[in-house]
């Protein structure tokens, strides 16, 4: 028998584990985006971008609704595929 968990209301939406996961999913999102804008603007399908980075249709088309994060590994295909440099920063958080 599994244990139940009560909702705590004050958890809810301020919790800690909630905001990184809304981090987490916009920054799948705004990937996504950069992906498709790159797309569109060299006039290429999912298909034929799918095609150059070694991909499927249906996984460009997760990527780019912000779905799913890719690898490194993955970032780099698709650079290489869209003619663009990959770049990774880390920068400091604001305290």
């Amino acid at each position: 028998m599994s244990e139940h968990v009560r909702w705590n209301p004050r958890g809810g939406r301020d919790s800690e584990a909630v905001r990184a996961g809304y981090e987490a999913a916009k920054r799948a999102y705004e990937l996504g985006q950069a992906v498709r804008a790159r797309r569109l603007e060299l006039g290429l399908s999912q298909t034929e971008l799918a095609e150059r980075a070694g991909m499927t249709q249906s996984a460009v088309s997760r990527l780019e609704a912000g779905g799913t994060m890719p690898t490194i590994g993955v970032l780099e295909r698709l650079a290489t595929a869209l003619t663009a440099d990959l770049v990774v920063t880390l920068t400091p958080k604001a305290a």
